[in-house]
């Protein structure tokens, strides 16, 4: 009969029902529900209410058997309004009706609902949950905030008995991990008599949600208890993997997962490539791509963004054209990262034509702020400012990142006056408070202009404004200020008023304004500072190689030149390019 329903049309079915003898109920119920079952299935609601309406003007027998059935076929197709009134106007309700609405309210994104209407099962009284209400139950306490709710259910999975079945365990355990209880959680799957993958899997995200250390130890565990994984658990150890960069460890997993057989899946061949990308193992990642047999649009933006991760920005924009020529459309995190790319080569040209992807796509994917942020930093890097003004006016929402991001542009562009004053629009006109990030770009703005009055003000109002303590970053950049402006004993001062201990970023700092001014003994304290630090950083070697080279101090020079070399510290090779 369901294949009839598919295939020769619903009408025809139906009238089949209708000639039908009625007084046959049984196979009369049994016909009506399994063209319930396929409407349900189908998503396919006219049919299911034409159904509904000979069953409710009485031409037809209406079960409780067939309003559960309506009731299902309602809470499938998404029509939950109509399946509350349907089940409201009931005359008699068994658990699979008060079942099926809570399951539905959960599966469709209506957890409180889900929780109002068990609820109102304990209050009504007159149907007892079984473990299929409960199930339903902890699911829709995973997705809402409040975990008492979560006791009370488990309170009357206790009472009715079921504490020992393992699906109950398993939504528990959910339960207790995404609400941040992973000790508590732990508790209940050591005491779970009878746990299967499940159980381990909702423990495995617990570790990987806070305690990736801990993956590789409980993958030991399953492995010596003879637990046999699925893609899941590889997906989710891979991954945690990946998150400590456990090299050593993920080849090891890799060798497992072939002898299971689970590499053919996509969710696990994902989790296999981003682990070796972020070993900085570029070709075994795409090793691992390429064996992928169905790859989907995070496969390939994860693969462009492992180029760009390991330094390759060509590669990634080559990956998105490959992916781009076998049909699969770019989504927001495919665009961001092509943008970046493109701003990591300087690239106006190929940024410009991202843009107008941007623009093409904007109706049928999810462009967000991240997107167009990418898209101001492309410009801005690439020395576009008008592009970046453009955009930046064209912004329907800006976020804190996207003032960052102009106020940063403008001071690279030798527009530092514009930054400054687009960071008092945004908080003075906007109402945007700057956060860590922004105020190093400000503080940069006042350096690159020279501004010493407006830097200090600034770096004062961090903290008696904003509540932000400043940081290494910071006093780096105010050190630069005053350096620029001669001001090398003040810079000097400030780095020993500090009231965390100075990094090497700072040292280096001061170190080139000495550079920039010929001050020989205050860039020898600055050099000796930053390399007790760290001794093999080349920059501290060169800026003071420098100063001795500005004054003719040759052998001065060549002295630091042994040193480097009894050392063992190389000097990076410069670059530079131009696009054509």
């Amino acid at each position: 009969m369901i294949r009839l329903c598919s295939r020769a049309g619903f009408k025809s079915t139906y009238r089949l029902i209708l000639s039908k003898s009625t007084h046959n109920l049984a196979t009369f119920e049994q016909t009506c529900s399994d063209l319930l079952r396929t409407c349900a299935q189908s998503s396919n609601l006219p049919n299911g209410r034409a159904i509904h309406a000979k069953l409710f003007k009485g031409s037809l027998p209406f079960s409780p058997f067939l309003q559960n059935h309506l009731l299902n076929m309602y809470v499938r197709c998404g029509h939950l309004n109509n399946a509350l009134q349907l089940f409201d106007e009931m005359p008699e309700r068994n658990v699979v009706s008060w079942s099926a609405l809570i399951k539905g309210f959960v599966q469709h994104g209506c957890p409180s609902e889900a929780l109002s209407l068990f609820g109102r099962m304990h209050r009504d009284g007159t149907t007892k949950p079984n473990e299929f209400t409960l199930v339903s139950s902890l699911q829709a306490c995973s997705l809402c905030g409040n975990l008492t709710q979560a006791y009370q259910v488990y309170a009357f999975i206790v009472r009715l008995g079921f504490e020992w079945n393992v699906f109950l365990t398993n939504a528990l355990l959910t339960v207790l991990v995404r609400h941040g209880e992973l000790t508590e959680a732990l508790q209940v799957f050591e005491n779970c008599p009878n746990k299967d993958i499940v159980s381990w899997n909702a423990i495995m995200a617990g570790y990987l949600e806070y305690a990736c250390s801990e993956v590789a130890t409980f993958w030991w565990r399953m492995n010596r208890e003879g637990v046999t994984p699925d893609s899941y658990t590889f997906s989710s150890v891979l991954t945690g993997l990946a998150a400590v960069t456990d090299l050593k460890m993920g080849v090891q997993v890799h060798g497992q997962l072939v002898r299971y057989g689970h590499g053919a899946e996509i969710c696990v061949g994902n989790s296999l490539a981003d682990m070796y990308i972020k070993n900085h193992q570029l070709l075994d990642g795409f090793k691992a791509f390429l064996e992928m047999p169905f790859k989907d649009v995070c496969s390939w933006t994860e693969m462009a963004a492992g180029c760009l991760q390991c330094g390759e920005p060509n590669k990634a924009l080559e990956v998105i054209a490959e992916m781009k020529k076998v049909g699969i459309q770019p989504n927001k995190f495919t665009l961001a990262t092509a943008l970046n790319a493109c701003a990591n080569l300087a690239s106006l040209e190929e940024g410009k034509k991202f843009h107008g992807l941007r623009i093409k796509l904007e109706t049928c994917t999810d462009v967000d702020v991240c997107v167009d942020n990418a898209l101001l930093d492309m410009y801005a890097k690439c020395g576009c400012m008008d592009g970046a003004q453009s955009v930046f006016e064209s912004m329907k929402d800006c976020s804190v990142v996207s003032w960052t991001t102009m106020i940063m542009g403008c001071a690279q562009n030798g527009k530092a006056r514009e930054a400054l004053e687009i960071f008092d629009k945004m908080r003075l006109q906007e109402g945007i408070e700057p956060n860590y990030i922004t105020f190093i770009c400000v503080l940069y703005a006042c350096s690159q202009g020279g501004f010493i009055d407006e830097g200090w003000k600034y770096f004062a109002s961090m903290t008696q404004n904003y509540g932000i303590t400043p940081g290494e970053d910071h006093y780096a950049c105010m050190v630069d200020l005053l350096g620029r402006a001669g001001r090398i004993k003040e810079a000097e001062e400030l780095i020993k008023n500090m009231p965390l201990k100075p990094g090497v970023l700072v040292w280096q700092t001061l170190l080139g304004a000495c550079q920039l001014l010929g001050d020989t003994e205050t860039g020898k304290r600055a050099a000796e500072h930053a390399l007790e630090m760290n001794r093999t950083e080349p920059s501290t070697y060169i800026l003071l190689s420098n100063i001795f080279a500005g004054l003719s101090n040759w052998d001065s020079v060549g002295m630091l030149r042994k040193l480097m070399d009894s050392r063992d510290v190389k000097k990076l090779p410069g670059s530079s390019w131009i696009e054509h």
